[in-house]
Order: C-alpha cells, then structure tokens, then sequence
C-alpha cells in the first residue's frame, strides 16, 4: 500500500553520544527491514553541555545523512535563532514555552520537543502530510518479546502500521508506550525494589548457596504500574512481590546469582528495576483506545496537533507527559488515543551500569545524590494532579480564577505531601527489615567467602538510606518552607499563564 504520511523522527538528546548512535542505529535497521516508499527525515535537539558531546552528535547526523537518511541537527545557536526570529512580545509570552534558548543550562527535554515543533513548523511540506514521531536517545526501534519458553528481538514496521492507523482513524496524537527499563523515577520504585529483595534475599537464605541456581525462567511482567510506589493515585491496582530472576546464563549456584544481583543494584539510581521490567507479549490487535497520558518517549502528532507544546516546560518537572495527556483527554477526545506499539527503553549502558547523562542524578564523591530527581518527581506529581482537578472546572478552555487555582493546588499538594511522608516511613521500615536480613542472623553470605555480596548489598542500602531514610536530604528539600512556597509559586504561576502561552503559540505558528 502506497504510504499516506512522510515522518519526521525527532530525538532530544543531551550528552549521550553513545545512546543516540544505538538509536540511530537501530532506526537504520528498521528501515531496512521494513523500507518505507514515503519521506523519512530525522531531526537531533541538542541540549547537551559538553562540546565533545556536541560534536559528535553533529557527526552521527551527518553520517546518517550520507547514508541516505535526512537528519538535521539543532544545536544551541540554531535554537536561539529559531526563537530569535519571533516578534519579541511573543517570545516574551513563551517563555515557559521555549524557555531561555541563549541560557548556559540545559533547556530540558520538555523544552527541546517545543522547540522541535516550532522547527517543524516552519518547514515546507514537500509531499505527503507529515506526522512527527517524538521518541528519547535511550530507546531503540526493536523490542524484547516474550513468548511461551522464549524471548526474542522484534522489529515491528512501526512506519506502515502509524502510516495506516492515522489514515484510518480521525487521530491527532497517537501516545504509544515502551517495554524494557521502566518510563518513571527511582524516586517512586524503592518500595517496590524493596519489597522484592526482601522476598529474594528470604527465600536465598533458606537455600544451599553452593546449589544450582533455581532463580530461572520466564521473567515477570510489570503490568500497568507494577514497578511504582503509589501506582493507586494512577488508578492501578496495588501489586504483590515479584520473584528475581537470574539472567545468568550456563551452569552456576546461588551464590554466583546473588553476586550478580548484588553487583547491579547500583543501576536502580539510574532508573532500572532488578525485578521489575516489561517485555513485549506480540499478537494483541493493533486498536487505539481512549488515552489520558502521553508517553513522551514515544508518541506522534499531525501537523495540526503542532499546536499542542508541552506544558509548564521551562518548570523542568517530571510528569510532562501525564500532564499534557490530561489536557489532551479534555479537549481532543477521540483524537488522543492510544497504541500497544512500545519502543525499546535501556536506561544504561552496558558495561557502564548508568546512563551517559540523566539530569537530576548526580554522582558524587559522597554517593548518588537524587535530591533533584526526587524534588522533580514530587512537585510534577503535584502538577499533574492539580492539572487534573482543573480540567473537571473547564481548565484551560474556560480557565479558573487564580484563587480557585491556587486553592486547588495548595490543596492537593498538602495530601500529596502526606502520602510522600508515609511512603518514606514505609521505605524506612522495609530498610530496617533489610539490615536485619543483611547483619546478624546467621545467613550463609556473612561467611567470609561471600564478602563481596554482602558488602555491595550494604553499599546499596547505605545509599538508599541517603536518599531515602526519613531524614535523607531529598525529603528535608522537600520539607523547607521556603522552598516548598517557591516551588508552588513558580507552579500557580505557570498554570495562570497557560492560556494566554496557548494564544501565543499559536500566533508563533501562524495560526491565531
């Protein structure tokens, strides 16, 4: 069938050369497998800090372009030109929008997809309607699949499928979703995790360590929301443990497993789940049905859905795409939608056990810091629920007055804030249980032979202590009341100007 659609790939990138050449990649071997008769053009928005990172970012987009695939790279200067050639009454009511493009920082994902559409916006079309397909540098085109007694690396035609679906249906923004590394913070899995070391480490304690391992098979799904600590805010039904399971392959014993497992837990700061990850399961009908969220990492827009940037980007929060898919829900309908057709998440990289670059985890001499990641986390799940309680009011087509907003945020973040403090207290507990299992109770893996477990599993509880315990330093941010009111400030402030931020993206795009 002759494609309906050219596409326009977009990658925001920030100083992972290495993650954006295996995505590269792996959209090249897509292509070759499934070849598309229609335009394929790919668009890098460099929000990187290290000029060697830049570069060589640079150079990948110019070596896909001799291979026959268009890829554009916008780096710093040619994002300040891109909002430099608005009229500046606009750029001054976008800020929120564009951000600061001449800034030393980094703009952040959400504000690199918004200066993506603008891009896209002023580009010709030179054939068929195009769909922009926003994705991250940590994905790949392929899939793990699970299948009964195996596993094996898919490469869906994405190209074809999107093409069809789009021509079918009266969509506007399509939001698929990825299998692999889970799509949330570490700052809402440590219940989870450790809930399941602890049932791994309590049925490792009862076993011969010098055994065949027994921890194989089939590994577990992490449906819905599995892998997250308050997955019932989500509408998710609470999730019980879930077993470990070795990936170790040829023969090897329990002690060899719990090395493995000991040795990799330090991943978890950098977004991985031991336990706790999602594969592919193929054959389901390819239906878009109803969506309130949009996966950032994968989702793709018409060229009219152009007119839908990322909200409250210049806030730097996670839940970007909760948030967005909320406004969405209440205003497109039928239009939102979403697709079982994931991506392939890795959160790090071989070899490395993190991630080239993850803003907001910070390495230090001192350990992991996730003060940042975790303050994030806390004031866009805030957002995001407030978002959600206005759009019941008419938010943003008939917008509240500002004391209605601020009443509702105030009143929202005051009960989300309760049940951070009791997820801490829960988090503290399971860590005592741990140290319990770890220290003094005559397990096998406090026998000298097994040091090197038994030490890199206090090493991990130690950090996850710092981040963690009750009087960690992410929690005490959280808890400053100066703070807390600025960041609710910034945020009340920013739901007021959305509106207006609408209009002025729209006259940005030439369409008031």
């Amino acid at each position: 069938m002759t494609p309906r659609h050219d596409f326009v790939v977009v990658i925001p990138v920030a100083d992972r050369p290495r993650q954006l050449t295996a995505c590269l990649a792996s959209l090249a071997r897509l292509l070759e497998r499934h070849p598309y008769a229609a335009a394929v053009r790919v668009l890098i928005v460099d929000d990187s800090l290290e000029p060697e990172a830049v570069a060589r970012h640079r150079a990948l987009a110019a070596a896909r372009t001799r291979a026959g695939l268009t890829t554009d790279h916008l780096d710093r200067a040619a994002q300040r030109a891109l909002v430099e050639a608005l009229p500046a009454p606009l750029r001054a009511r976008l800020t929120g929008v564009l951000g600061g493009a001449g800034a030393g920082g980094r703009l952040g994902a959400s504000v690199a997809r918004n200066l993506a559409s603008l891009w896209l916006a002023r580009q010709p079309r030179a054939g068929c309607p195009r769909l922009a397909w926003f994705v991250d540098s940590d994905e790949r085109f392929e899939l793990e699949a699970a299948a009964p007694g195996a596993h094996t690396v898919l490469t869906p035609d994405y190209l074809h499928t999107l093409d069809r679906l789009f021509a079918e249906r009266p969509l506007e923004v399509l939001t698929g979703k990825v299998v692999g590394d889970p799509p949330v913070s570490p700052a809402v899995m440590a219940t989870t995790l450790l809930d399941d070391i602890l049932v791994f480490l309590t049925d490792l304690a009862g076993r011969d360590p010098h055994a065949p391992c027994r921890y194989h098979g089939d590994a577990a799904q992490a449906d819905g929301a599995a892998y997250h600590d308050l997955a019932d805010l989500f509408g998710y039904p609470p999730t019980a443990s879930v077993a470990y399971r070795c990936p170790l392959a040829g023969a090897h014993d329990h002690a060899a497993c719990l090395a493995q497992f000991a040795a990799g837990l330090t991943r978890f700061f950098h977004g991985v789940h031991p336990t706790r990850g999602s594969r592919f399961v193929p054959g389901a009908p390819l239906a878009p049905t109803p969506a309130r969220t949009v996966y950032t990492g994968n989702y793709v827009v018409t060229e009219s859905a152009l007119a839908w940037f990322i909200p409250y980007a210049s806030l730097g929060l996670r839940m970007a795409g909760p948030t967005l898919g909320r406004l969405l829900k209440a205003t497109l309908g039928e239009r939102f939608a979403s697709v079982d057709l994931p991506l392939m998440h890795g959160r790090t990289l071989a070899g490395l056990g993190r991630s080239e670059c993850r803003p907001g985890v910070h390495d230090t001499p001192q350990g992991v810091d996730l003060s940042e990641e975790f303050e994030r986390q806390y004031y866009g799940d805030v957002l995001l629920f407030t978002v959600e309680a206005l759009t019941a009011l008419g938010y943003p087509e008939a917008p509240p007055d500002e004391g209605q907003i601020r009443h509702t945020l105030t009143t929202l973040e005051a009960r989300l804030n309760a049940r951070y403090a009791a997820q801490q207290r829960a988090i503290a507990e399971r860590m005592q249980r741990l140290l319990g299992l770890l220290g003094g109770a005559g397990h096998w893996w406090e026998k000298a032979a097994f040091a090197p477990a038994r030490t890199a599993l206090l090493d991990f509880l130690h950090e996850l202590r710092r981040n963690f315990g009750l009087e960690a330093r992410p929690w005490q941010r959280l808890s400053e009341p100066e703070r807390r009111a600025g960041q609710l400030e910034r945020i009340a402030a920013a739901l007021a100007r959305y509106p207006d931020e609408r209009a002025a993206w729209r006259a940005a795009l030439g369409r008031a």
